[in-house]
C-alpha cells in the first residue's frame, strides 16, 4: 500500500485510514454510487466522506502504477493546494496487488452543506435564490482569480451552506483540475458545465463582473459557451436514441 494523511489528523486517524477496507465494507451509509462510491463514516468523533474509486481497467492499473498520480492521490494533493475551497482532506490510500494499483481511497471531513447549486438553478421558487446565484458568481470570481480551473464545474459538484445572511461554497470531485492563469475566454467556460438557464447566468455573470474588468460582453460569452456545451450533449443523446434537454 501507499498513503499519505494530513498532518493535523496523524494521531487521531491514521489507524482509521490504514484500514480502510474493513471500515468501507462494513459500512452502509452510502450517499452516492456511480462509477465511484462515496460513504459517510464516522470515525472518533469526526464524520468523514470517503470515496472509493473504482477498480481502473488492466491498462490504467499499469498507468497509474507507474506513469500517472492515481485520482485518490490527486484528489488529496489538489485539496491541499486550493485549501478553503473544498472541504478539509484528511488522506488518500493505494492498494496494490502484483505491483498494479487496484484500490484507491481518498477520505476528507465531511462537509455539513445544505443544498448544491442545482436546487436554485432548477427550483424559480428557491428561497433567497437569486442572492445564491450573486454569492455564487463571486465565489466563481474568487476561484478563477487562485487560478484553479474544476474542469467538471457542474452543479452536483458545488455545495452550499447558509451562515445566517451569507453562503459558503465548497467545490467536491476535484481529481480533475487544472492550475494557471486564466484568460477571459477560459473564466467564461468555466460555467458551461452549469446547464442553467441564460437568465440565471446573466445574473451569476452580471455579479461577476462587479469584480472583473469586464463589459456585458463577458456575460454574453458565458451564455454562448454554455449554449455551445448544451448543443454537444443534446448532439451526442441524439446519436445515442435519447431524449434532448435543454
Amino acid at each position: 500500500m501507499k498513503y499519505e494523511i494530513n498532518p493535523l489528523y496523524k494521531d487521531k486517524l491514521e489507524d482509521f485510514l490504514l484500514n480502510i477496507k474493513s471500515y468501507f465494507y462494513d459500512n452502509h451509509n452510502t450517499i452516492h454510487k456511480a462509477r465511484n462510491e462515496l460513504k459517510i463514516i464516522a470515525y472518533d468523533g469526526i464524520d468523514t466522506i470517503v470515496k472509493s474509486f473504482k477498480v481502473p481497467n488492466f491498462i490504467n492499473r499499469i498507468v497509474y502504477s507507474f506513469f500517472r498520480d492515481s485520482k485518490a492521490k490527486k484528489s488529496y494533493e489538489y485539496a491541499l493546494k486550493i485549501g478553503d475551497f473544498t472541504p478539509t482532506p484528511i488522506g488518500y490510500i493505494e492498494f496494490y496487488s502484483t505491483k498494479l494499483l487496484k484500490e484507491s481511497y481518498f477520505i476528507s471531513e465531511k462537509f455539513s452543506y445544505d443544498f448544491t447549486i442545482r436546487e436554485p438553478l432548477l427550483d424559480r421558487n428557491f428561497e433567497d435564490r437569486e442572492a445564491i446565484l450573486r454569492a455564487f458568481g463571486l465565489f466563481s470570481f474568487q476561484l478563477h482569480e487562485a487560478g484553479i480551473f474544476h474542469d467538471d464545474y457542474s452543479p452536483g459538484n458545488i455545495l452550499i451552506k447558509k451562515n445566517n445572511d451569507t453562503y459558503e461554497f465548497k467545490i467536491v470531485d476535484i481529481n480533475r483540475m487544472k492550475f494557471f492563469k486564466f484568460s477571459t475566454s477560459d473564466r467564461a467556460k468555466s460555467f458551461a458545465k452549469l446547464w442553467a438557464i441564460d437568465e440565471d447566468l446573466r445574473i451569476i455573470g452580471d455579479e461577476y463582473i462587479k469584480h472583473f474588468s469586464a463589459d456585458k460582453k463577458f456575460v454574453d460569452l458565458i451564455c454562448h459557451y454554455s449554449l455551445k456545451n448544451k448543443k454537444i450533449k443534446n448532439f451526442k443523446k441524439r446519436l445515442k436514441g435519447k431524449e434532448i434537454d435543454w
